[in-house]
């Protein structure tokens, strides 16, 4: 059988629509796309050696400033540690052999190439003391760059020192370690999660669509949006910092929303088939019904993540450019390029079913009403408030959890057990009782370390006295508990003996101040993480200080990260709602049912983030979940990306069954037979899409990158909830206490709405497959 690509004298008489084109041009379009899929791929090329890591602080608050000041006066945390553990019982840190070796350490790493500084206990014994049992001690190490460059210097240094023998066991950690290591293992996990995605989604598809060859379509949707989006970010990093993570978001997130474009679309185009259309004029109806659907839902995906723009952190906005491109790119391969498939393999399309000889039935179509969603919409519409307030009860206990939620910035936690840089600093803590994540520095600019030595006294026994710390250090000496005390030096260490710098860093203070100021370094007892730290900063902000001060430290950009992200929460929910339901009216022509939508959507995700606080921040489903850190927090990047990702999924199934809805009301004004035949037509839809995206979105979840892992677990969640739950139920009752009022509009929009065409199709042309049925009229009884 030959297939033939083309529609006739049809296709001439056809408009000029952008989305008609994979149907008038079918040959022309597939073989730009796959030259555009080609030379895109060639752009992509390069792209995993320009992504950045980190970007999880927030940029341009006064934390972020302090860091700078920091790192001019060598107080900046850093970047790398090396802990340096003897082997032999019969050594000491102090005989010849180590202090020999030690030193070696420390002076060849303070040469290498994107090195600032190195200190270590027989260099710098005050900043680098030895531990707890006297066997180990630290090489701390000052590295140049942003976080991505000192992730590549840290990965191109560890493996060098760790590997060395001699009188050391070495071991490596710090945030430059822990970076390079969550982003070898993301791409690792990457690689995984699309081999334990891939088959079981083709497997869904296949029992789904009852054909190899339709199940192939969302393939090639996916592939070709993943691909430009992938180009995309390598555009945009000429330009930005891109997250390394924003891959693993685009494979998630293209394919599933590729799956479900391709699931409406393709269920339509069978549905125009079966009413006896050839390929060309089932794929025009298509176009012209589900098409703008997925073209209206790529619009509201695209507003909820352009939301994430607002926020100061890198990694969001690295998150929201993926994510915008490749909604945006799978709607324009699902419009454009699919028809042009179904054109050219509309008679096949249906083929190649591998159950087909073990049916005694035939299997109902996918786009088919389905009896069970009937029998659950015609439950729902019958007692709708009993529904609907049972269907909120639930909603209401999975919320629970976030009501205790707390927000904190990621730490080497974020890797598995048995990564190094974790396990290292679980050591450093364990050792040393504390750690680099828990040490302030306090920047005094314009304060004279000689002839303000009174004041600067002062002020160490002060900040020395607040609750929370554990000491402070000045040049007049350290403090505990608002006293001095003595120093605790080594014997055989020489004081202050630092190794000289690779390069020498920017002067103490600005050229011709004529100051040189100073530095105060504070260790705190409390988790950085915890509120009791949060009040320590404030504490010592608010403590008067010799001149200007500036608090430099891992607490205190976690506070100003909190404070950033609160202060824009309102900006970001009012960007999302007004977009969403400024898309919604333009597509409905209705005023509450924009509302109803965003509300219902609102409300449904909240289950997404009280799973992700009971499952990630209380420790529960390890044995489901695999190995993660319990850390009484969430990165607070992970819930504003649920949430926008998840919003944009929510309102994108909604728009699928309101398309149907309204159709069918257009056609009969029954609001109540249009609500159980929306969803008796989009049932058997949302459960293959809901499988499908869960999968792709679960499969996340295997990865050993605690943000990856909570990010695939809440969007599995929340993906199931609104296809079943929320779509089921919740919309369905709304809908029917609302009646009529769904379609409420003023006056002068009711009467433009009337010369409008239908949603989904051409001004008057309602398909059969609307009409309302006997069982429906039967099934609902009165009209709403």
């Amino acid at each position: 059988m030959r297939w033939e690509c083309g529609g006739g004298e049809s296709e001439r008489r056809s408009g000029r629509s952008f989305g008609d084109w994979g149907v008038r041009y079918p040959r022309r379009v597939l073989i730009t796309a796959g030259i555009l899929c080609v030379l895109l791929g060639w752009v992509a090329l390069g792209l995993g050696e320009r992504l950045s890591v980190g970007g999880f602080a927030a940029s341009g608050t006064p934390s972020a400033r302090a860091e700078t000041w920091a790192a001019r006066y060598g107080a900046d945390r850093p970047e790398l540690l090396l802990v340096l553990h003897l082997r032999s019982a019969g050594l000491s840190l102090d005989s010849p052999a180590a202090q020999t070796a030690g030193r070696r350490i420390t002076e060849r790493l303070a040469a290498e190439r994107g090195v600032s500084r190195a200190r270590s206990y027989w260099t710098a014994p005050d900043e680098a003391p030895p531990s707890t049992d006297g066997r180990s001690a630290l090489v701390h190490v000052d590295l140049d760059g942003s976080e991505t460059d000192t992730a590549r210097t840290a990965q191109r240094l560890v493996p060098h020192y760790t590997s060395r023998s001699g009188p050391f066991e070495v071991r490596a950690g710090g945030p430059a370690w822990s970076l390079a290591q969550s982003t070898e293992q993301a791409r690792t996990d990457l690689v995984r999660a699309e081999l334990i995605a891939a088959p079981l989604t083709f497997a869904i598809l296949t029992v789904a669509f009852r054909s190899l060859a339709a199940a192939l379509l969302p393939v090639v949707v996916g592939g070709l949006s993943a691909v430009g989006a992938l180009a995309v970010l390598r555009v945009l990093t000429a330009a930005t910092d891109v997250s390394v993570f924003a891959v693993n978001l685009i494979g998630a997130l293209g394919f599933g929303l590729a799956v479900d474009y391709a699931l409406f679309i393709v269920a339509r185009f069978r549905e125009e088939r079966a009413r006896g259309l050839a390929p060309p004029e089932a794929a025009r109806a298509t176009v012209a019904t589900a098409g703008r659907t997925v073209a209206v839902s790529a619009g509201t995906v695209t507003a909820a993540l352009a939301a994430l723009l607002v926020f100061p952190f890198s990694f969001l906005r690295s998150m929201a450019y993926a994510g915008m491109a490749v909604a945006l790119l799978a709607a324009l391969t699902a419009v454009v390029v699919l028809p042009a498939v179904l054109v050219c393999w509309g008679p096949r399309i249906a083929s190649l079913d591998p159950f087909g000889r073990l049916r005694w039935v035939p299997a109902p179509t996918i786009g088919a009403a389905s009896p069970l969603w009937r029998a659950v919409a015609t439950a729902v519409t019958r007692r709708p408030l009993w529904w609907g307030a049972g269907c909120l009860v639930l909603l209401a206990v999975l919320v629970l959890p976030f009501g205790h939620g707390r927000l904190g910035l990621a730490d080497e936690r974020i890797l598995p057990g048995g990564a190094e840089a974790r396990t290292t600093g679980e050591l450093i803590h364990r050792e040393w009782g504390t750690s680099g994540e828990r040490a302030l520095a306090v920047v005094l600019p314009r304060a004279d370390p000689v002839a303000g030595r009174a004041e600067l006294d002062a002020y160490g026994r002060r900040l020395s006295a607040l609750p929370g710390v554990r000491g402070a250090t000045t040049v007049t000496g350290r403090y505990v508990g608002g006293e001095r005390a003595a120093w605790a030096r080594p014997a055989g260490a020489a004081a202050g003996a630092a190794v000289p710098r690779a390069r020498p860093r920017p002067p103490a203070a600005p050229p011709g101040s004529g100051e040189r100021g100073t530095v105060v370094r504070l260790t705190m007892s409390p988790d950085p993480q915890s509120e009791r730290a949060a009040d320590v900063v404030r504490a010592v902000r608010a403590l008067p200080s010799p001149g200007p001060a500036h608090l430099a430290g891992w607490a205190a950009q976690i506070v100003d990260a909190r404070s950033a992200l609160l202060s824009r929460l309102p900006l970001a929910a009012a960007l999302i709602a007004a977009g969403t339901m400024a898309v919604l009216f333009l597509f409905t022509r209705s005023v509450v049912i924009p509302l109803k939508v965003v509300a219902v959507a609102g409300l449904s995700l909240t289950a997404a983030l009280g799973g992700i606080v009971h499952v990630f921040q209380d420790g529960h489903l390890q044995w489901l979940l695999g190995d993660f850190a319990t850390t009484g927090t969430l990165d607070m990047t992970i819930p504003l990306l649920l949430f926008s990702v998840a919003f944009g999924l929510s309102v994108d199934y909604e728009l699928f069954l309101l398309s149907r809805i309204q159709e069918h009301w257009r056609a009969t004004r029954d609001t109540t037979a249009s609500i159980v035949h929306g969803i008796a037509r989009t049932g058997r839809l949302f459960t293959a899409a809901a499988l499908t995206v869960a999968v792709a979105m679960g499969a996340l979840a295997s990865s050993g990158v605690l943000l990856l892992k909570e990010l695939g677990f809440g969007l599995a969640l929340a993906v199931v909830v609104d296809a079943t739950v929320v779509r089921g139920v919740l919309v369905p009752s709304v809908m029917r206490l609302a009646g009529r009022a769904n379609w409420w509009a003023p006056a002068r929009i009711r009467s433009r709405r009337g010369r409008a065409t239908t949603p989904e199709g051409a001004a008057g042309a309602v398909p059969s497959t609307t009409e309302p049925t006997a069982t429906d009229r039967n099934a609902v009884g009165r009209p709403g």
